[in-house]
């Protein structure tokens, strides 16, 4: 069996492709910040991506908390102000929505390496 292709290391792989994709989408956000027209765009969430697909950990308690893909991009509809030229995309919001997008990228990236050493440690290899 290899543990990279179940349970929380893959659940954290697929967090870090949509965390990529996020990234991606974001960073063109930004660079049609002057674009006459242009409507941001932004990813599904992650837990409502992992319940389309039916894939991933499952949820054993109604407590706990629930990769991207194109078919996954849609308008941003928190758009609350354009400016005259029609653009939707605030420099603020998107910078915030980076900041998140990186931090969740540091978490999962950590997770993802602690359960391989994990897996690593019980298999009695340190390399």
């Amino acid at each position: 069996m290899d543990p990279t292709q179940t349970g929380p290391i893959a659940l954290a792989e697929r967090r870090l492709h949509w965390l990529d994709a996020r990234q991606r989408v974001l960073a063109q956000n930004m660079a049609n910040l002057d674009t006459p027209g242009y409507r941001p765009s932004d990813l599904r969430p992650f837990a409502e991506t992992l319940a389309r697909t039916g894939s991933g950990l499952a949820r054993t308690n109604a407590a706990h908390a629930g990769g991207g893909r194109a078919s996954d991009v849609r308008a941003d509809r928190q758009l609350v102000e354009r400016t005259p030229d029609g653009n939707g995309v605030s420099l603020e919001d998107q910078a915030l929505k980076v900041a998140d997008t990186d931090t969740a990228h540091a978490l999962a990236l950590s997770l993802h390496r602690r359960f391989l050493t994990m897996f690593r440690t019980a298999l009695g290899r340190t390399g």
